[in-house]
């Protein structure tokens, strides 16, 4: 089992956990590694649970279009 770093929520991550079958996660559309934290994806991330990663994922693209709301110049992707 897997344990959500945002909500302490146990759950099963096919990868982590190692299932042999797809996780859930790979649904959804991908995310631009820009929008993690300092550009970059860090080797001990966790992964969220199903309720936390929407959440997460809305959350980075709220900065993004605030910060590109602030100067049409810097455009985030």
């Amino acid at each position: 089992m897997s344990i959500c770093p945002r909500c302490q929520t146990a759950f099963t991550c096919a990868m982590a956990d190692q299932t042999g079958q797809p996780c859930w996660c790979t649904a959804l559309p991908p995310i631009a590694l820009s929008s993690l934290p300092d550009g970059k994806l860090n080797a001990d991330a966790s992964c969220f649970c199903a309720q936390c990663l929407p959440q997460w994922k809305a959350e980075r693209e709220a900065l993004r279009d605030q910060a590109n709301d602030a100067d049409p110049a810097i455009q985030l992707p």
